[in-house]
């Protein structure tokens, strides 16, 4: 479980993209950018990670953030249990980008599991995505923001979750 009130918990920025997702509370952000409060704390200076469409990101570039590597090996982690992510998200603004779902394997193969694109509503959303099978290779869960058009739209995630403690 994360909840970005600390650290990123061990969840890695992806080398080689155009930016980053940055911790942030809605008390340092800009007026009209993001949410007026985190998810777990529900208050301004709860922490949060975020991206926004800014005169620094053109539109269409990318920003990954991914978990740390879930091993097949541990029995928990088996899929045939039913391995959930959930999380909480908040997509607003008029001109927003998109945010996509990925189960990576170690060998890098992606699988997208959701894709959301648009403005999906000035609020906190809780998803559960279930994580398939692949064989035993280990896996990742990859978070991908896309930048859209709007300087004051943005992308914001809070309190991911595994199930079965994987």
């Amino acid at each position: 479980h994360c909840n970005f009130e600390f650290d990123l918990c061990g969840w890695k920025q992806d080398e080689n993209y155009d930016f980053n997702w940055h911790l942030r509370t809605s008390s340092t952000a800009k007026l009209g950018t993001g949410p007026a409060t985190d998810h777990t704390l529900q208050e301004p200076s709860g922490h949060y990670i975020f991206i926004k469409s800014s005169f620094f990101q053109l539109p269409g570039q990318k920003a990954r953030i991914s978990s740390p590597i879930l091993s097949r090996k541990n029995k928990n982690c088996e899929v045939r249990e039913g391995v959930v992510i959930i999380f909480y998200y908040h997509m607003y603004g008029a001109h927003i980008g998109s945010l996509i779902i990925y189960q990576r394997t170690t060998l890098k193969h992606e699988k997208i599991l959701l894709n959301l694109t648009g403005n999906q509503g000035n609020f906190w959303q809780r998803k559960a995505l279930t994580l398939s099978g692949d064989g035993d290779e280990d896996f990742q869960v990859v978070f991908e923001g896309i930048a859209g058009e709007g300087p004051k739209d943005g992308i914001a995630l809070d309190d991911l979750t595994f199930s079965k403690e994987c």
